[in-house]
């Protein structure tokens, strides 16, 4: 039997409501509350939050000095097109892997690592 029930990943970054809206766009998700220091954006299936952080200094990647702390995957049907989406709503390219591979590896607006993977 589990002890716990998963719930939610929480984001920190300096405007929760900007960065829900980006994931939003990305997942189709809805925002379920928001309170302007945390933000929960309900997405096939799950939930992420994002909470307001003063100070919020984005992680480094690839970085031998400093922790990227998580990545989120993202499954897509189609690289090219979700690349183009996702740069378009703000996200940055930081390694597009070249012709072969499967993945690529890009920050949304405020920095975190995210992978976009072909299914």
């Amino acid at each position: 039997m589990a002890i716990a029930k998963f719930d939610v990943v929480a984001l920190d970054c300096p405007e929760p409501r900007k960065l829900a809206d980006f994931y939003g766009a990305v997942l189709d998700g809805t925002v379920t509350d928001d309170d302007g220091e945390w933000v929960v954006l309900k997405v096939p299936g799950g939930q992420l939050a994002f909470q307001r952080s003063p100070g919020y200094v984005a992680p480094s990647w690839p970085s031998p000095e400093a922790s990227q702390q998580l990545h989120l995957d993202l499954t897509v049907e189609d690289l090219d097109t979700a690349e183009k989406e996702v740069l378009a709503l703000g996200a940055t390219v930081l390694d597009n892997g070249g012709p072969d591979r499967s993945w690529r590896v890009y920050a949304d607006p405020v920095g975190h690592p995210f992978c976009l993977c072909a299914c």
